[in-house]
């Protein structure tokens, strides 16, 4: 079941509402400048662009799950605790309550000039740790299951599924940008209602970490 609510985490990561208005943008960095060339380029920067922040995400994977190998011995206590935060999280994001401390956004910016895979794998990095109101809420979630489970392969597979839920509709979006307005237009117009849902999604999360 964890392995399916990770992946739905990383999914609604990519729908988030400060996010997905910004995909354009993203998108814009990756392309090439003539047609011939766009689509090839806006694949390839993309995909690098996705294993940046794969790797990042793995790593915080790994150290999530050595974290809760130190503190084994205390899990029970721990796991109740993680599962209550997460749910606190899912209640803010979800706009029933609000802690002025986890909506605050950061302006990290890279140099996306000239953009090759390379480059794009380190904007992928810096990606994963700026637009924090985006993924943090849920990139959290996925950390401390990841803790409590105190396996390290299990980390890895449950961040690459993360990573997978946001990586592939991102890379779907910046090869068919301009056939996906309508989709995007839905999303956006429908951006409350989704909130709720993913909050709840949180919140199912946290109830899942407590009790099982």
């Amino acid at each position: 079941m964890e392995y399916l609510f990770t992946f739905i985490e990383g999914i609604a990561s990519f729908i988030s509402p400060c996010l997905l208005p910004m995909l354009p943008i993203y998108v814009s960095y990756f392309v090439g400048k003539n047609d011939d060339e766009k689509n090839n380029k806006a694949l390839i920067n993309s995909i690098g662009f996705v294993t940046g922040f794969t790797i990042l995400f793995m790593l915080l994977g790994i150290f999530a799950s050595t974290i809760g190998t130190l503190i084994s011995s205390n899990i029970k206590y721990i796991k109740i605790l993680f599962g209550i935060i997460i749910i606190v999280l899912g209640l803010n994001y979800a706009d029933f309550i609000k802690i002025k401390l986890l909506n605050k956004q950061s302006n990290m910016k890279a140099n996306t000039k000239n953009l090759n895979f390379i480059k794009s794998m380190l904007f992928g990095m810096i990606f994963s740790i700026s637009w924090t109101p985006c993924v943090g809420a849920f990139l959290s979630s996925a950390l401390l299951l990841i803790a409590k489970e105190q396996d390290i392969l299990k980390g890895i597979v449950l961040m690459l599924l993360y990573s997978i839920g946001i990586g592939i509709p991102f890379i779907i979006s910046a090869v068919l940008l301009d056939k996906l307005k309508n989709v995007f237009t839905f999303i956006k117009k429908n951006y409350g209602i989704i909130k709720k849902i993913s909050g709840v999604i949180l919140i199912l999360m946290g109830i899942y970490i407590v009790f099982f």
